[in-house]
């Protein structure tokens, strides 16, 4: 979720008159949500752009310094704004999204503290990847055109911005790690090319609907080489050039967040938000270690039912290497990825049965981020339903992707995982748009993991490697929750990260390696994914136990997606209810 802002709203504010009815707060909060909603847009061009919101097109988020202390301001002002708005006078649903903003809006003065926003840059994220942004946008106008040269010829203002921060936060010493750092300049080399047609930002003038008239195609693609010649790729020597020279130099020696001023108060808060829990670091790493024992145990059985002789790391290195087990190239691996998706979806019918409206596609991640980048990622769709949601599969390397892995990987990233949710989420136009849009990543991502085992009651886990595929995925998570809290709170160290995941989980030692680099760069993101999925399970096992023969679980899952991404305790208490009401009619 990105930074709201200003309110126009004046008359809510205004002492009632003792001869006129109370104000309607209900229409304050609406009026005050939708101004923040807007403001929000206006502060976040690119993901408006995102959701088919083209008003900003022509622009690049603004993150110089005065942008981002004013957002901090106006985050401040605006929860003074909504505390003018008498919760108790609001209907229950409007009290649900009065909570869930003002918890926004707190976490983000908190969190501003710590002063993230001095790291702009990482190995999967940053400028060198803002070319991509043209693969979320509609081209069929010249003003479409346009747009994009516009924002090309403002693009060496976004690398300066980057700069100025990343240089306040070398001084300040709140940067990236070396080692995660050092796969930039291989990145950034990409961008700078020898001729404007090799660059990822001139991709959109490659092909011209035939709404756009061949004149203007021509001064078009002009406009666009001279904003790449003489703009973009200048900025991008520059920006590397002070990246190698100034900037990794004074990254951290150590992998971990607790070299940050105040690293152990940002790791905690990191978690709090991440988790939408108060676990500690260390209640969050003995619940991984309890989860790796839980699920080495299901895997022996698998191991015993294959027939496999020797021991559980002996089957996993049988897993990474037999050559049965990979495609050979990457339109093999991208061929079977989509036959999966196709046999998966007549399935859903058995365990959903409200199904979201927009489609989803299987398609390749940009091979210029492919080797730094993990297995897979999701993509939403368009909110004005333009562009389906987008399953974004990794072809680098096939021979390092198994396929007894894809099962659940689609699971979770495509149907019924995120598709699911944030598309459903999506199409509840009676929430605001921060819930329709927004996210806790513990909802998000516990409930793709918690999709991972619905392929048991689907029937698609009759192979015991597919079965074992699930394991793993499940056991990475487990690993995540250990393993990232070992590097930001334990200060390990990189290698014995690798080393744990490896012994633990059969994923390649390249996804292995990318993981443990991702963690690296987004400390504590990676705990919610387990600790989501953990209380999914818990609410439906109490659900099964209330209702016995009554439960329909379709119907438990169509009410846990209705109400969007909420924190985990709002979800308990949604949940519990959806029982006791249940429980008073049988």
């Amino acid at each position: 979720m990105r930074l709201p802002t200003p309110l126009r709203i004046s008359l809510f504010l205004l002492a009632a008159s003792p001869l006129r009815a109370a104000p309607d707060q209900a229409k304050a909060l609406t009026d005050f949500l939708a101004a923040e909603w807007e403001y929000t847009m206006q502060q976040s061009p690119v993901w408006a752009s995102n959701l088919g919101d083209r008003r900003f097109n022509d622009r690049w988020d603004d993150q110089s310094r005065a942008a981002i202390a004013a957002r901090h301001e106006h985050d401040s002002a605006a929860l003074k704004r909504l505390a003018t708005i008498p919760r108790d006078q609001l209907p229950a649903a409007d009290q649900l999204n009065y909570d869930l903003y003002e918890l926004d809006l707190k976490n983000r003065i908190v969190g501003y503290r710590f002063r993230f926003y001095l790291m702009p840059v990482n190995q999967r994220e940053g400028p060198q990847t803002a070319d991509d942004t043209a693969a979320s946008l509609r081209f069929e106008t010249v003003k479409d055109y346009e747009d994009w040269i516009a924002r090309l010829q403002k693009f060496p203002d976004v690398l300066a911005q980057s700069t100025d921060l990343m240089r306040e936060g070398a001084g300040a010493h709140i940067v990236q790690p070396k080692i995660v750092m050092q796969r930039l300049p291989a990145q950034l080399a990409k961008q700078i090319v020898a001729k404007p047609e090799d660059s990822g930002f001139f991709r959109p003038f490659k092909k011209f609907p035939g709404t756009v008239a061949a004149a203007d195609q021509q001064r078009l693609t002009d406009a666009a080489r001279k904003a790449i010649t003489e703009g973009v790729v200048p900025a991008f020597v520059k920006f590397k050039q002070f990246f190698e020279q100034e900037y990794l130099p004074a990254c951290y020696d150590g992998v971990g967040i607790w070299q940050h001023p105040e690293g152990e108060a940002a790791y905690a808060y990191a978690g709090r938000v991440s988790t939408t829990t108060s676990l500690t670091p260390q209640q969050i790493h003995d619940i991984g270690l309890k989860e790796v024992a839980r699920i080495r145990a299901e895997m022996e059985k698998i191991k015993d039912k294959v027939g496999f002789k020797g021991s559980l790391g002996e089957f996993f290195v049988h897993l990474r290497t037999d050559p049965k087990f990979f495609y050979r190239t990457g339109e093999e691996l991208l061929e079977a990825y989509r036959a999966m998706a196709k046999e998966t979806d007549p399935l859903l019918v058995k365990v959903f049965k409200i199904m979201p409206r927009m489609p989803y596609g299987v398609t390749p991640i940009p091979a210029m981020i492919a080797p730094d980048t993990t297995t897979a990622y999701y993509s939403e769709p368009a909110a004005d339903g333009s562009r389906a949601g987008r399953y974004f599969v990794n072809l680098y390397k096939p021979e390092t992707r198994p396929k007894w892995e894809m099962r659940a990987l689609s699971l979770h990233e495509s149907v019924p995982g995120h598709h699911f949710q944030i598309a459903i989420a999506m199409e509840q136009a009676e929430l605001p748009n921060f819930r329709r849009y927004g996210a806790y990543t513990a909802y998000v991502e516990g409930w793709a993991l918690y999709c991972e085992s619905l392929g048991n009651e689907m029937g698609l886990y009759d192979d015991p490697y597919e079965k074992f595929g699930e394991l793993t995925y499940d056991m990475w998570r487990a690993v995540r929750l250990v393993v990232d809290t070992g590097i930001h709170s334990l200060k390990w160290d990189r290698q014995k990260a690798i080393d744990y995941f490896l012994a633990n989980a059969a994923k390649t030692e390249l996804d292995v390696t990318n993981e443990i680099d991702r963690y690296i760069a987004w400390p504590a993101q990676a705990l919610a994914y387990k600790i989501g999925q953990l209380k999914i399970k818990e609410l439906r096992a109490r659900a099964t136990a209330a209702l016995g023969d009554k439960f329909d679980l379709r119907d438990w899952h169509d009410h846990l997606l209705a109400c969007g991404a909420v924190p985990l305790e709002v979800l308990e208490k949604r949940m519990d209810a959806w029982v006791a009401e249940r429980v008073a009619t049988k």
